[in-house]
């Protein structure tokens, strides 16, 4: 069997609005729902910038982990379209993650923070490569939006 191997894909900051809709306290736990309003991406094979209307329902679980569920669309800079989705977890000590809901900053290596991003274009275009292969991503929270390092695993 053998290991797993990655290489990078690219670096994506996500800017997001404050939650849009606070749903409240779920048979899940506390369920909100931001938008994604802006974003870049940049990397070897791809660059573009992430379109305004995604979202993020986020699910803050009784068990202090925050629950990712991720939905965009990236226009690369050759102006293909990518819809790209990610599910992930985001924990970390009680005070670190205080500090992070009240939007300041902490150093990442005290969060865990990972995504797995799936991408969907056009199954005859110059990115279907994305179709065909799984992704990992790390994630670290900054006040303006995530900051999200995406690889590939080979």
């Amino acid at each position: 069997m053998s290991e797993i191997r990655t290489e990078f894909l690219m670096e994506m900051r996500l800017s997001v609005a404050m939650p849009l809709a606070a749903v409240g306290n779920t048979q899940y736990g506390d369920r909100r729902i931001a938008r994604v309003t802006a974003g870049t991406f940049e990397g070897p094979r791809l660059k573009g910038t992430v379109q305004d209307g995604g979202g993020d329902w986020i699910l803050n679980r009784s068990d202090a982990v925050t629950q990712l569920d991720v939905r965009l669309t990236m226009e690369t800079d050759d102006g293909a379209l990518i819809y790209m989705t990610y599910k992930g977890l985001r924990h970390g000590p009680a005070d670190v993650m205080a500090k992070l809901a009240a939007g300041e900053p902490v150093d990442p290596s005290q969060v865990y923070f990972r995504t797995a991003p799936f991408f969907e274009t056009a199954a005859d275009g110059k990115y279907a490569w994305l179709n065909k292969a799984c992704f990992i991503a790390t994630g670290r929270r900054e006040p303006s939006g995530p900051i999200y390092r995406v690889f590939q695993v080979l």
